[in-house]
């Protein structure tokens, strides 16, 4: 009856330690160059980033941190007390960074969850975006230079049609992955300016699934504010 007792009392312990990690988020780090330093695994809570893991790396390149990840959400690997940091969406999954120390920001690749394939190709897409508005601003600032009201004007216009067509790329692109959290997550990002009915085409669109998520709750709480203030 002991022995019975005791492996009752061990497959408890085990099925308690597999529930307390069922949602553990994996972020395994390489990071070239590296010899000696501190990184941070951070996230949002409220309005403030806060850490919630932490490692010292001495003599290697290679390090893994953890936490436990209830919904999908955005997290940073920041270095030391500097300014850079990767971002990326993190959830019960096993997150890969590759990045070098002299361009640890920028030089980045990360493989994870569809999520992060998802943020990755429209992170690409916005570079284009913003590359055009660069375009755009140096047209206006030519056109400044030499004092052409019409030039301006039609820089004006280029611009409002710049705007538009990247709002409805980011609401077409909320809409089509309707069933992955980074959907809510770009429109509370990128479309808190724009249109309530876009916002609330994408907050629509949403599966039960992504609704139930951090940023699917966030996002219908966003959209009712909005129309209870304007009386919809």
């Amino acid at each position: 009856m002991k022995k019975i007792g005791l492996l009752i009392l061990g497959a408890i312990a085990v099925i308690a330690c597999s529930k307390e990690n069922e949602n553990t988020m994996y972020v395994k780090a390489s990071v070239k160059g590296l010899k000696k330093g501190t990184f941070y695994l951070q996230k949002q809570v409220d309005s403030l980033i806060v850490s919630v893991d932490s490692i010292h790396v001495d003599g290697t390149e290679d390090f893994l941190m953890t936490d436990e990840v209830i919904s999908p959400e955005m997290y940073y690997l920041t270095l030391g007390n500097s300014s850079k940091r990767v971002s990326f969406f993190g959830e019960k999954d096993t997150v890969t960074i590759v990045s070098q120390l002299d361009l640890f920001d920028v030089k980045a690749k990360i493989k994870g969850s569809t999520n992060q394939d998802l943020l990755t190709k429209f992170s690409d897409m916005q570079k284009n975006f913003n590359n055009q508005k660069l375009d755009l601003i140096k047209e206006e600032y030519e056109a400044r230079k030499i004092g052409s009201q019409d030039s301006i004007d039609q820089v004006a216009v280029k611009l409002k049609k710049w705007q538009r067509k990247r709002y409805l790329y980011m609401t077409n692109f909320a809409v089509t992955n309707s069933d992955y959290e980074v959907a809510p997550y770009v429109a509370l990002t990128e479309l808190v300016n724009a249109n309530i009915k876009l916002l609330d085409t994408v907050n629509k669109s949403m599966s039960p699934k992504v609704r139930a998520s951090k940023y699917g709750q966030q996002l219908v709480k966003f959209v009712d504010d909005i129309k209870s203030t304007e009386g919809q």
